[in-house]
């Protein structure tokens, strides 16, 4: 019958056919929409790896392309080990975890705590994995924890004094490495070891913080206030430094020579999984506020054309870790919709820049985490004089109780 209609359209033209000419102008059009989905929609993850005994730990991996990462290496068979902000006893978290086993059938997701806008937690954590003798295996560590202040609000500032989009983008990833560095360096030569850091086109406006050569921490604290603060610069110059920093940190590993003379074994790579439909984009849309959502709701039809999934915008995190040719050369790779690219600014490979940078954030740190010791020292000196008081108040009540009995 279709043969029959197509034939007649063509030889007796489509006037000839009830409704013909609004039939293929809606074709037209649902043709158009597909290929503008199928384009927007970027590359497809074509790579396969046995990741049955893997070990990869996550950070951002409860929700948006972490997420889907997550569900993704946990379905190939891989041992997850999911860095979270929430308490382990968190019943979202803990419902979360069982869903996702019950999903990929894999028992082996579990969870750390680790606060990634606190310098304090991130140590804790990183010491004692740092700690265990023999070092515990860690194949790949994907990074996709990840912060932007919507336009129009204003800077929030982690407890250790940094502006929070800063201190997550950046200063956490870079504190966490920095320690981890011995875990990755002691894997067994045979183990493909990746260090894939989750980044953004808008590193491209980025513009590098002036170094002090004596960095403070009251600086650190008032920087929003002194200046005009800009999400979107702060968010840009966030993904410029984690970059700068990712290359250091590639050359970092590399200098380092391995007991058993064996060529270093880790390498860095730098993903930007494309615009996206998370929850992070989607506060970014509706600048955090009821009005910006309900136009969000409105314009959701172009939201779905133009962003990605989280499923498809974890694909280039999926090819980054799954490739077996990333697993091979010097490291330091940019991936972009499945495929290697160039970065655009110079900076990120300026070997003096990322001296300062690396010297700056070590400094930072080392003030910080100072300073966060000497307020955690007295607040632990005020609450154990409160609780003398206290006990002391209470011991007095039932002297006095116990003599009010013997009188009578």
């Amino acid at each position: 019958m279709p043969i029959g209609i197509l034939h007649q359209g063509f030889t007796e033209g489509l006037d000839s056919i009830p409704y013909g000419w609004p039939i293929v102008k809606l074709a037209s059009i649902i043709g158009v929409l597909y290929l503008l989905k199928w384009f927007f929609n970027g590359a497809i993850n074509r790579s396969e790896r046995n990741m049955h005994s893997k070990v990869v730990m996550v950070t951002g991996g409860t929700a948006g392309i972490g997420a889907e990462v997550v569900k993704g290496l946990a379905s190939r068979g891989a041992q997850i080990i999911l860095l979270v902000q929430q308490p382990l006893s968190d019943p979202f978290l803990v419902d979360y975890i069982e869903d996702l086993r019950e999903q990929t059938g894999n028992e082996l997701i579990t969870a750390e705590h680790v606060d990634l806008t606190s310098l304090h937690s991130i140590r804790i954590f990183a010491t004692k994995w740092v700690d265990n003798a023999p070092p515990r295996r860690l194949d790949t560590i994907v990074l996709c924890a990840n912060t932007m202040t919507p336009m129009g609000c204003k800077a929030a500032i982690t407890e250790d004094g940094l502006e929070s989009t800063w201190g997550l983008n950046y200063m956490a990833n870079f504190h966490l490495l920095s320690i981890l560095s011995p875990a990755l360096r002691a894997q067994p030569p045979d183990r493909d070891v990746r260090i894939i850091f989750g980044t953004c086109s808008a590193y491209m406006a980025g513009k590098m913080p002036d170094f002090d050569a004596k960095p403070s921490s009251k600086k650190a604290k008032g920087d929003a206030e002194q200046t005009e603060f800009m999400p979107s610069s702060v968010y840009a110059t966030s993904k410029l430094a984690l970059m700068t920093f990712a290359v250091a940190f590639q050359k970092h590993l590399n200098a380092y020579v391995r007991p058993d003379k064996k060529p270093m074994n880790a390498r860095v790579i730098m993903v930007d999984p494309g615009w996206t439909r998370t929850p992070g984009m989607r506060r970014h849309l509706t600048f955090g506020t009821l009005w910006g959502l309900a136009a969000y709701l409105i314009m959701w039809p172009v939201w779905w054309l133009v962003l990605k999934s989280a499923d498809q915008g974890a694909q280039t995190f999926l090819y980054a870790v799954m490739e077996a040719e990333w697993g091979r050369g010097e490291g330091g790779y940019f991936l972009k919709e499945c495929r290697k690219v160039g970065w655009s600014r110079n900076e990120i490979n300026d070997e003096d820049l990322q001296k300062k940078l690396w010297a700056s954030s070590e400094k930072t740190i080392e003030l910080l985490e100072k300073e966060g010791a000497k307020m955690r020292a007295t607040k632990k000196k005020e609450s154990e004089k409160a609780e003398k008081k206290e006990a002391s108040s209470t011991a007095k009540e039932g002297n006095g109780q116990a003599k009010q009995r013997k009188g009578r």
